[in-house]
């Protein structure tokens, strides 16, 4: 009798123990703590090594899907993008160490109506599997990046891509235009960072509409391999998880 519960008390403490030291990152649970987003922060200073825009996201698991859990984290997601106006999110940025991003561009959005609307679509576990040779050029800003300046880099002008949705259904598909900016911007969030670590041209948003409007920059147009790519160092084919482990 004495060793059984000698037994049941080191459990309880190994159980104690683990609860304390689970990452809640990793969870598909959402607290109301976590409903914000989650900044940058520069590669000189402290805090990368904890912060869930640089760390490994994991991929989403076939029992979770279409699970409660992750349908409400989705719909959370959503909901703040939604709220800050933004065209994608992608979930480390809600300090969600998992592979999901969500992409929707509004034909009234503020920020980027002169692009044309983009559809929303959900993104699960996402591998991009063919590339076009041209690349285009883009001023980036992020949601994660709230009041820095506008970067520019290239991204592929179209992708292919396969994925899997909320219910775990394979989806493929060819995203070009805005569409594929917005992919490739919140793929690089799995990736881990954001534009602020590849981009070497920055400018403020009324300095980079005057430039525009006057044609000194280009804007959204075919550029050459001397623009830094967004998601450089990704092999085409590649799962995010080998990836990470490269």
């Amino acid at each position: 009798m004495q060793n059984n519960l000698i037994i049941f008390a080191v459990l309880i403490v190994i159980s104690l123990n683990s609860c304390k030291t689970m990452d809640i990152s990793l969870a598909l649970n959402i607290s109301k703590d976590e409903l914000k987003v989650v900044q940058q922060i520069p590669a000189d200073q402290r805090g990368r090594e904890n912060n869930s825009l640089y760390l490994p996201p994991r991929m989403i698991k076939e029992n979770e899907f279409n699970s409660p859990l992750l349908l409400e984290l989705i719909d959370s997601m959503y909901a703040i993008m939604q709220k800050k106006s933004g065209v994608g999110i992608a979930a480390n940025q809600i300090g969600k160490r998992l592979q999901i991003f969500i992409i929707e561009a509004k034909g009234d959005n503020p920020r980027y109506k002169v692009l044309g609307p983009v559809p929303k679509q959900i993104f699960i576990n996402p591998i991009i599997t063919k590339v076009s040779l041209k690349r285009k050029n883009f001023w980036h800003a992020c949601l994660s990046a709230d009041g820095e300046k506008r970067g520019n880099v290239a991204t592929y002008e179209w992708i292919e891509y396969q994925c899997q949705n909320e219910k775990g259904e394979i989806q493929t598909g060819r995203l070009d235009g805005f569409a594929s900016v917005i992919f490739q911007h919140e793929f690089k969030h799995l990736m881990n960072g954001t534009y602020l670590d590849v981009a070497q041209y920055f400018l403020s948003k009324p300095e980079l509409d005057h430039e525009i409007e006057i044609g000194k920059i280009p804007f959204f147009e075919t550029t050459s391999d001397t623009l830094p790519l967004l998601i450089d160092g990704y092999k085409v084919g590649q799962t995010l998880d080998n990836y990470h482990t490269k």
